[in-house]
């Protein structure tokens, strides 16, 4: 649901203080038995894992759309690149940044040559969709993973949905997310115990989550043609995704342990241009002819935390300035030990 290209709200800046090191170390699971810690080279950085090995199954590309970017792209990418399972390869798809969200993206890669970060230019269409699309198509991967620049995704991520899509008849996982940069002081905030809920409250139409999400490639493939163009960008991509899915009988999976950490930055924009971007959720159903009453939670429960945020904006206006918060190991429900919830094609 999230969509990179809204205008950026003239205040986002008061919540984009820089992301500790913590954070992304704090997102990740308690480890599967028998995973070893990655030995530190010289300069107490971690080695990247050793891609010498046998190619493993399924591979994981990680698809990274952005536009004008350059405040997160880095941190965003050193957590992609800092993965105990690596990553088949890290794309970043440019679309038309007048910022420096490329050259800081190249950077990393020259600094980081065993990530595989590749940086792709989509200039020919304004737009999420297009701008995802190419990344897909390039990509080259058994999974195709789909986070926003903004996303710092767990040390395990990679690990997570590899162990997933080894089970042949899921077709896509989404995970929770935990908001590092609300307006106050103390650990993140996950959306997880929500995300149960709202899969409880109805089965048909399981979405995806665009900022923490990946979809098996032959997947893609047998609905790329089907899903919405959007050249006037008044949908959820990621609804979207979610509905031809689930349309083709292919079964998307919830991953409670596919943990990452997203900004909240969409909650210091105007009331009008917020409305605007609940008001996808509606279109995008109406788009499919889609009318459940469940679906129309997640619109209930982002405007309430909307009011809520700015209340504590106006009552806190020192947190602004403040660091970001770190992100604890609990900071997701510890109930993800538990199997992950599927949903049925």
């Amino acid at each position: 649901m999230s969509q990179a290209w809204a205008p950026r709200p003239s205040d986002a800046a008061t919540i984009h203080a820089p992301l500790p090191a913590t954070v992304h170390r704090g997102l990740v699971a308690s480890g599967a038995a028998g995973t070893r810690p990655r030995r530190l080279s010289g300069n107490g950085t971690r080695r990247p894992a050793d891609r010498s090995r046998r190619r493993p199954t399924p591979t994981v590309s990680i698809v990274i759309p952005a536009h004008d970017e350059e405040e997160v792209i880095e941190r965003c990418l050193l957590a992609a690149a800092d993965q105990t399972v690596a990553a088949w390869e890290i794309l970043v798809v440019d679309n038309r940044s007048s910022d420096a969200t490329s050259s800081i993206a190249r950077r990393v890669a020259e600094r980081h040559p065993d990530a595989r970060i590749r940086v792709i230019t989509q200039h020919a269409q304004v737009g999420l969709i297009p701008t995802r699309d190419i990344g897909f198509v390039v990509a080259s991967g058994d999974v195709l993973g789909r986070i926003d620049a903004d996303t710092v995704i767990g040390r395990d991520w990679v690990e997570q949905v590899t162990a997933a899509m080894r089970d042949p008849a899921v077709g896509a996982v989404s995970g929770p997310v935990a908001y590092y940069d609300l307006p106050f002081r103390g650990p993140a905030v996950s959306d997880d115990l929500a995300r149960r809920a709202l899969r409880r409250l109805g089965r048909r139409y399981p979405f995806l989550y665009g900022c923490n999400m990946a979809i098996r490639a032959s997947a893609w493939r047998e609905i790329r043609d089907e899903v919405c163009p959007d050249p006037l960008d008044l949908l959820h991509e990621d609804i979207d995704l979610s509905v031809h899915l689930y349309d083709a009988g292919i079964a998307v999976r919830y991953l409670p342990a596919m943990r990452a950490g997203a900004s909240a930055r969409r909650l210091s924009s105007s009331p009008a241009a917020f409305n605007a971007y609940v008001e996808r959720f509606e279109r995008t159903y109406a788009a499919h002819g889609i009318d459940e009453w469940y679906l129309r939670a997640p619109q209930l429960l982002l405007k309430a935390a909307y009011w809520w945020a700015r209340v504590l904006h106006a009552v806190v206006p020192a947190r602004r300035a403040a660091p970001a918060p770190a992100v604890r190991a609990d900071a997701v429900d510890t109930a993800t030990t538990q199997q992950p919830e599927a949903v049925p094609a």
